[in-house]
């Protein structure tokens, strides 16, 4: 294959990561003054050594020392800027909670939904968490099923958020009451009584830890809830209602994610009541139902094992042959989606009832990382997971009560001279540029190659 012509970059190491950044720089500044933007000509680098120069531009951070120092001050700036912005629309949105307007007031719920997910505001909060708690209960006292989900979901955050102190649990004891009475109504929506909980089960969990009565209360509420899909004394399952698998799937979860705070007395009832009929629940025709049961099944195994080491599931055998034939299902009557979720669950349940085997998960964010080791700690990361959704990693890395439940210790704040070698968005792009070309070169090269031996 012909070779493409090499011409002069100017001053510097030819094919560098700095000239390669420099150029960019010049042709950025080019552009902005009407000049085309572009280079003209290529490096004078191989391949090889442009890529190898891309590939360890953050060990030669002392090169762009200049450009970084010229960021960092317009960087804090823009930092505070974006921080008083934030706070003044946080203040509107609760402003808007007071709002006549129904739609005012759900818009509001879900601004806030997203901000508290995505980002720890505990100084912000904790001036503002009664305001806020009085007009949550009145969304759950007087709102449509759509805006009692969404506030449930926002009071849960606001738990999670303010760390599960006094704070966190003075609210809890408020509108524990309220969340009780929308999840044991029939009549309410089956959204909201679901939200509910999993608000109950969440708050409880961060704000009523060393509070036996508050967790005995709500593991019995969440209990009525779910115990409704159980077996009749024919051992036949129940018809279900519409919506009731999600709720309670929703009361299970929950209800799984308390038990992992019971003491050994209180377990040793909890698995000979309910693992019996959690095994009879398998066969649910719903696979959220079903996969949400085998979770919990193998959760309070792990937990009867961690009291006794012989600890053994009654009838073992058939409650293996049944995860094993919801392991391999190929019903073709279901969705492939559910056929394939469904054994993957399966797969791990089986293999951690038959041979203590889980398979371990990594969870990276910033610079660390934690470690999913059982199905104790799935059932608690899954809980957050699921109420923070995206900004879950985030608050791993800052929010200290995860990071106590993790037991990751307090959030890393990076040596000053890290936080000065930060690189700014616009050296970013020019990283990003000179790493792009380097990768498209080094593929043609390799497709060249892969044409001369065709």
């Amino acid at each position: 294959m012909p070779r493409s012509k090499k011409g002069k970059r100017g001053s510097g190491k030819p094919g560098s990561l700095r000239q390669e950044v420099l150029q960019l720089q010049l042709s950025a500044k080019a552009s902005l003054k009407g000049i085309k933007n572009g280079v003209k000509g290529e490096s004078g680098a191989s391949d090889d050594e442009l890529t190898s120069d891309i590939l360890s531009h953050y060990s030669s951070a002392s090169e762009t020392a200049s450009v970084l120092d010229e960021g960092t001050g317009s960087e804090q700036v823009d930092e505070k800027t974006a921080q008083e912005e934030t706070e003044d629309k946080l203040k509107q949105c609760i402003d808007n909670l007071m709002d006549k307007s129904a739609k005012t007031r759900l818009a509001a719920l879900e601004s806030l939904r997203q901000a508290f997910s995505s980002r720890v505001l505990y100084d912000f909060l904790t001036e503002r968490r009664l305001t806020i708690s009085d007009c949550v209960e009145r969304s759950l006292k007087k709102g449509s099923g759509e805006e009692q989900a969404a506030a449930a979901t926002v009071f849960a955050l606001l738990c999670i958020q303010l760390g599960g102190g006094d704070e966190a649990e003075e609210g809890f004891k408020m509108l524990r009451p309220i969340l009780t009475a929308i999840l044991i109504d029939n009549s309410a929506s089956i959204a909201a009584r679901q939200s509910c909980a999993r608000a109950l089960g969440m708050c409880c969990y961060v704000s009523a830890a060393e509070d036996g009565e508050d967790l005995i209360k709500s593991l019995a509420l969440l209990e009525s809830i779910f115990m409704s899909s159980y077996p009749n004394r024919e051992g036949t399952l129940p018809t279900p209602k519409p919506g009731s698998p999600g709720l309670h799937s929703a009361a299970l979860q929950a209800w799984s994610l308390l038990v992992t705070l019971c003491p050994a007395s209180r377990l040793t009832v909890l698995l000979d009541l309910h693992l019996p009929k959690l095994k009879a629940c398998l066969e649910s025709n719903d696979v959220n139902y079903r996969i949400a049961v085998g979770e919990t099944i193998a959760l309070l195994v792990e937990l009867g094992r961690d009291i006794d080491e012989e600890f053994e599931v009654e009838d073992s055998e058939s409650l293996c042959e049944c995860l094993k034939s919801l392991a391999t299902d190929g019903n073709k009557h279901r969705a492939k989606n559910d056929r394939r979720k469904q054994r993957s669950i399966f797969r791990e349940v089986l293999h951690y009832i038959e041979n203590e085997d889980f398979t371990e998960e990594k969870i990276r964010f910033g610079v660390e990382s934690v470690y999913i080791d059982g199905w104790m700690r799935r059932r608690i990361y899954d809980a957050f997971k699921e109420i923070l959704e995206s900004g879950v990693r985030h608050h791993l890395q800052f929010n200290p009560l995860l990071r106590d439940i993790f037991g990751l210790g307090p959030p890393l704040i990076l040596d000053a001279t890290v936080k000065g070698n930060k690189i700014s968005r616009f050296e970013k792009h020019l990283f990003n540029s000179a790493a792009f070309k380097a990768r498209t070169k080094q593929r043609n090269k390799v497709r060249d190659k892969r044409a001369d031996v065709m």
